[in-house]
């Protein structure tokens, strides 16, 4: 269930404060990668979209290119006024896992202990950027493993939001299992005449053909992707 908060969270107040701190010893910015250790997020794309809604709030300026760039430009004692002109509503959606974007590969077990994110990881997201008419409580988060789908502008490490469903348009990107393979996958969906098709954005690679429509159990389409900016400040 997705969770609302307002003003700056309690995330993007721990990596200011690490901010500070860090440049006060070393006398030069933390990478991407020291950060999320610092705040127990494991995904350099989370830890560079928070990163970006910090920018957006003119608390720091970065050169994404540059490793170490960052620059506070806001102590944390004079934050609350910026933020809260910059922000009147924040959501963590829940990150459940990974989603496949190649050939379907099987999940792993409900009780793995190997898993990538725990049951409370999040990512924090502005109630603006979301479409108006979705119920927060239905979406979830999935980083993309793969590039079945760099057409259409999802990139292996790439977070997508998702708004759970059981069925679907032609065209929707979903989240798909095929139960006689105990698989998933993210792939555009059509329903054609004697099967659905699960399409590719990818020329090098073919579509999956359902022949038995039973067998595929649609699990969300996907509402917005969070782009993984690679730069050398990682």
């Amino acid at each position: 269930m997705a969770r609302r908060s307002t003003g700056l969270s309690e995330r993007l107040r721990k990596i200011m404060t690490f901010l500070g701190d860090f440049q006060g010893k070393n006398g030069y910015s933390p990478s991407i990668r020291q950060i999320g250790e610092n705040i127990g997020v494991g995904s350099t794309s989370l830890v560079d979209y928070y990163l970006n809604q910090l920018q957006q709030m003119s608390l720091i300026e970065r050169d994404q290119h540059v490793s170490r760039s960052i620059r506070v430009l806001q102590p944390l004692v004079d934050q609350a006024r910026r933020v809260a002109k910059a922000v009147t509503e924040l959501l963590a959606i829940p990150v459940l896992g990974r989603i496949v974007a190649s050939e379907p590969i099987p999940m792993p077990p409900t009780d793995s202990t190997t898993g990538y994110f725990d049951a409370e990881s999040s990512i924090e997201i502005a109630r603006s950027l979301l479409p108006a008419k979705e119920k927060v409580d239905e979406l979830f988060a999935l980083e993309v493993q793969g590039e079945s789908m760099i057409d259409a502008l999802v990139n292996n490490g790439d977070i997508v939001i998702m708004k759970s469903a059981q069925v679907a348009d032609n065209g929707d990107m979903v989240a798909v299992w095929l139960d006689d393979e105990n698989r998933t996958t993210l792939k555009f969906f059509y329903k054609e005449k004697n099967h659905i098709r699960l399409q590719p954005a990818n020329p090098n690679m073919d579509p999956i053909i359902i022949k038995n429509p039973q067998h595929l159990r649609i699990m969300g389409k996907v509402i917005m992707v969070i782009r993984q900016v690679e730069s050398l400040a990682v």
